[in-house]
């Protein structure tokens, strides 16, 4: 089991919770307000979360600038839940993970913040949509940085909140509504997990922070229960199986929102659970190896419905679910937490580089989104084709750009892990590789090239440089971040002490692994570039299409599956307990009231007001009690 050893905080670390209060008060400010900060709140947003992303620049620093056994700093804030001897403190944890996601999370939030700036310029509740953003930003860091489940199910369920206000933000659209509480009912599913993994942890462990469920030394059937249940959380707030179809339907909401939530923050919030919970894993393989299988299952499943949709954001969103489910093998495989972080990154930097450039081709086309209406667009929209190629380059781990080195680790960890196990995941992720590089080539040439499809009266046009320079920013991010990060195992090295060191259990030709993943990805390339870019592509669908095509498009029935499995048993039981409650418990009341009335208006017709029958009330118990005691005497 990995050792941990956290220090109290100092420094410029003692004020670890102004990553927190920044863009916490910038949501308030924007709620509270009212009508008077609409002119300026959205740029108070984007101050708040670049002050949060400057100081946690301050903190990485001075974090890395302590020696290896100091880099965990704890900070005390109050004593939460003291309860008798039972005692929650609130503080917030630093160390190489949470540092990571901290950069990742405000880094790439300013950047959607800015461009947001231009995205929502006309719409009149602006100033409320920049106040849920600060919100969101400021929930996940909550959940990065709390030093226990507890701290971390607060912003859990922060995020949860937040992300069901963004996608529902349109919500005078019926998909948007419908949207949202499909993804808070999903969601509610993976916290079930979450909350029960942390009741077992305090009945069995009689602790719920991470220092004190880490070294309790808990091992065997405990381990493996809480492994699991983390696992369910995990899933729902990722987007992982049997709880990914959510994920794609989130992008009712603004594009904005969608790069947030499949890029930097929401669905990377169960890898980041994962890799935290470490410890736990290493002490029960056979979670372990559900969560690779997971990961696996997951990869495959994005990669072949992302082939069936025409819809810009639809095939970006399952690109995503392929994505995350690359993480979830790596962070499933022992020693490879690293590189699923790795990726983590490289895909916060290209995945929002994509989705902000689809938002841009929205943005000039009139919120058109169905790439069948698109095409010739690069000389439209050189910069958004500069931008969003760049992207397509780094999510198909074309070298030198970032996805090379991240995505081609997971692989090559895979095969490493020998036996039949290590050669299916590896086999399964090599495919992956391939199929996304067809429907990412699918979804580029489709934009890009060949004649133009456009709507008549469509006149597209480049965006306002408030979006373009942030997605140059990204993009520039997707070229470079990979080859910083990767060959000079930096990020390795500064994870380990949280992690664990790399285990290999079979030596593989690195070499040779690259090769066959660009190959197979430049395969895939090709085939899409001969399906879309050397024939006209119908704007109406085919007459026929595949039963693959119509399975793919409803979510292989996914959603069909977790209705039977979840929902519909769910208001089966609900209707049940409104029979019984309706007829069972409110009958019982309603007849024993009935009962009372009807007996109380029966004996106020005795009550008639005359003494005469008063009189004769009392004559005839007299009589009774005479009788009665006559009766009593002659027996004896």
């Amino acid at each position: 089991m990995t050792s941990v050893h956290y220090v109290p905080a100092s420094g410029a670390l003692s004020a670890l919770w102004l990553l927190l209060a920044f863009p916490a008060a910038g949501a308030a400010i924007l709620l509270l307000s009212g009508k008077r900060s609409s002119a300026w709140g959205p740029l108070l947003a984007c101050a708040m979360t670049g002050a949060s992303f400057l100081y946690g620049v301050l903190c990485f620093f001075s974090l890395k600038g302590h020696p290896t056994a100091g880099r965990s700093q704890d900070l005390h804030l109050f004593s939460w839940i003291p309860v008798g001897g039972f005692k929650v403190d609130a503080g917030l944890l630093l160390d190489p993970l949470s540092a990571t996601f901290v950069l990742l999370i405000t880094g790439v939030g300013f950047l959607i913040h800015v461009y947001s700036l231009g995205y929502m310029e006309h719409d009149p509740r602006k100033k409320t949509f920049f106040a849920y953003l600060n919100l969101f930003i400021a929930a996940m860091l909550l959940l990065v940085l709390g030093d226990s489940y507890l701290a971390l199910y607060v912003g859990w369920e922060g995020v949860g909140l937040a992300s069901y206000l963004l996608i529902a933000f349109w919500f005078y659209k019926p998909e948007a509504a419908t949207a949202a509480k499909k993804a808070f009912i999903a969601n509610r599913v993976g916290d079930v997990g979450l909350s029960l993994a942390i009741m077992v942890m305090f009945a069995a462990l009689g602790t719920t922070s991470f220092a004190g469920v880490f070294s309790s030394g808990v091992a065997g059937g405990t381990a493996t229960a809480i492994g699991l249940l983390l696992l369910l959380g995990a899933c729902g707030k990722s987007g992982q199986f049997p709880l990914q179809t959510w994920l794609p339907d989130a992008m009712e909401g603004p594009t904005p929102v969608s790069a947030l939530i499949h890029a930097a923050t929401m669905v990377t919030a169960g890898v980041y659970l994962i890799a935290r919970s470490t410890p736990v894993y290493q002490a029960s393989p056979d979670a372990q190896t559900v969560v690779t299988i997971i990961g696996a299952v997951t990869l495959v499943i994005g990669c072949l419905i992302g082939c069936a949709y025409d819809d810009i954001k639809k095939v970006l969103a399952y690109s995503t679910v392929s994505q995350i489910g690359y993480m979830f093998l790596a962070v499933g495989i022992p020693g490879a937490g690293a590189f699923a972080i790795l990726h983590l990154l490289t895909h916060g930097f290209f995945k929002a580089c994509m989705f902000l450039s689809a938002g841009s081709v929205m943005h000039g086309m009139s919120d058109q989104v169905d790439m069948r209406r698109y095409g010739a667009l690069r000389k439209a929209m050189p910069w958004t084709f500069g931008c969003l190629t760049v992207g397509w380059l780094a999510i198909l781990g074309i070298p030198p750009f970032a996805g090379f080195f991240s995505k081609d680790k997971i692989i090559e960890a895979a095969f490493a892990m020998g036996g039949t196990r290590g050669t299916v995941l590896g086999v399964v992720a090599l495919l992956g590789a391939g199929i996304t590089a067809f429907y990412v080539t699918r979804l580029w040439v489709m934009t890009f090239f060949g004649e133009k499809r456009w709507t008549e009266g469509q006149h597209p046009h480049e965006s306002p440089w408030v979006m373009v320079i942030p997605m140059a920013i990204l993009a520039a991010g997707s070229a470079v971040v990979g080859a910083l990060l990767g060959p000079t195992h930096a990020l390795q090295d500064w994870l380990d002490p949280v992690l664990g060191a790399e285990i290999v259990n079979r030596e593989v030709n690195a070499t040779v692994i690259s090769i066959c993943t660009v190959a197979v990805v430049l395969i895939g390339a090709a085939v899409a570039w001969f399906a879309y870019g050397t024939k006209p592509v119908p704007i109406t669908p085919p007459v026929a299409v595949t039963p693959f095509t119509v399975a793919a498009r409803k979510n292989l029935y996914f959603d069909a599956l977790n209705e039977s499995l979840l929902m519909r048993p769910g208001q089966y039981l609900t209707r049940f307990l409104v029979f019984i409650d309706n007829r069972g418990i409110d009958g019982a009341i309603s007849a024993l009231a009935a009962g009372i009335g009807g007996g109380s208006g029966r004996l106020r017709r005795l009550q008639t007001g005359f003494v005469r029958s008063y009189a004769l009330s009392m004559f005839g118990g007299a009589v009774v009690v005479v009788v009665a005691l006559l009766a009593v005497r002659l027996g004896q």
